[in-house]
């Protein structure tokens, strides 16, 4: 409960940052370009130090290193809330950044740490719980933004960073006494194999998901529909997203890492291709079951990552997870873009489509490994 409370916390700053991009080009005077690199310094961050994040805090206890990132994340905004002018925002955004880093690998790890070899379904509500996040926090930022201006609205945020921390400390115990660890793969090589096959393909599946992303509201305008169907577009996919990150898991349990991650992503590349063909009805039809598959996969990885974590060390597997993850959805739609600038709109839907097919030989390849291990 804690590390989902964490997660849903953390990732609802992270996403409710977009709310406030049109206040601050238009006080700040900031173009597109600027919004990217204002918009860098707490996504490159939070991406970057996993892993330095993960090793300083190791020692530390996970309860701690919860409230701790809580707290950082919570100081950001209110350095954020306090008027220093483009260069408060700017080092509010970097130590938010560092306090989000924290969060994912402990709490990751912390829930490893509880549920040992059951850990799959925890992992993948954990996963859902940052979902969550992302619906309730950026919506509460669109509802206050019309009453205070968005520095007070910062500094909401941050109590709210402030209030979690303490009830972290009341739901987390001083000492976790570990569970049956999840069966490990002993065989060191095939384990190191392993972990960067499931790396590739976590990279993979986050490339398939920002890029079809950046290509729906084009692919919705173009079949006739106005913003507020892109809208609806959007929170179709996303509340389908969230149900497959909740029950995915349960799907890894009963048919295993290989067959599942083979039947969401080959139905995410089959999906994709039809949204491409149907009118605009069936699109947003099809976009909930889409998005059931598309989201889905990224838990039954989760899952996987203490089984295949190299040396044991599940919480470094999960800072290097996390920021190669974070990484490739930074980076892919601007390659799926300049395909598409290049060669044509329908080209770049296609090339995630493309994407998710090729994760299949990748998640057998992977299943060798583990099998060898």
């Amino acid at each position: 409960m804690a590390a989902c409370l964490a997660h849903a916390l953390h990732d609802g700053f992270t996403d409710g940052l977009y709310a406030f991009f049109p206040v601050w080009q238009a006080q700040f005077g900031l173009s597109y370009a600027g919004l990217a690199i204002v918009r860098a310094l707490y996504f490159g961050t939070m991406g970057g130090l996993q892993v330095p994040a993960d090793r300083l805090l190791n020692g530390m206890s996970p309860r701690n290193a919860l409230v701790l990132s809580t707290l950082i994340a919570a100081g950001g905004l209110a350095v954020m809330a306090v008027p220093m002018g483009f260069a408060g925002l700017c080092c509010g955004l970097v130590l938010a950044g560092i306090g989000s880093s924290i969060q994912h690998p402990r709490a990751s790890h912390l829930i490893t740490e509880c549920y040992g070899s059951a850990a799959r379904r925890p992992l993948s509500l954990y996963n859902f719980s940052g979902d969550l996040g992302k619906a309730t926090l950026p919506a509460l930022i669109a509802l206050l933004l019309p009453v205070f201006t968005w520095r007070p609205i910062t500094g909401i945020l941050a109590l709210l960073g402030l209030a979690l921390s303490r009830v972290l400390i009341k739901l987390t115990p001083r000492k976790i006494t570990p569970a049956a660890a999840m069966s490990p793969h002993q065989g060191s090589s095939s384990r190191h194999t392993g972990f960067a096959w499931l790396l590739a393909i976590g990279a993979f599946d986050t490339a398939t998901r920002m890029g079809y992303l950046l290509f729906l509201p084009f692919l919705i305008h173009g079949r006739g529909g106005s913003s507020a169907t892109v809208g609806m577009a959007l929170a179709l996919l996303f509340a389908g997203g969230a149900l497959g990150k909740a029950t995915c898991g349960w799907l890894g349990d009963r048919l295993g890492i290989v067959r599942s991650v083979v039947a969401t992503e080959t139905t995410t590349s089959l999906l994709i291709i039809a949204t491409l063909f149907t009118p605009l009805s069936g699109t947003l039809v099809l976009l909930p079951l889409l998005g059931i598959v598309l989201n889905g996969t990224s838990s039954l990885l989760y899952g996987t990552v203490p089984e295949l974590a190299p040396g044991g060390d599940t919480g470094r597997a999960f800072a290097v997870f996390y920021t190669g993850v974070i990484g490739a959805g930074g980076l892919a739609p601007i390659a799926y873009g300049l395909l598409a600038d290049h060669v044509g709109r329908t080209t770049g839907p296609l090339a995630t489509a493309a994407t998710a097919l090729l994760i299949v030989p990748m998640v057998l390849r992977l299943g060798f490994s583990m099998k060898a291990a």
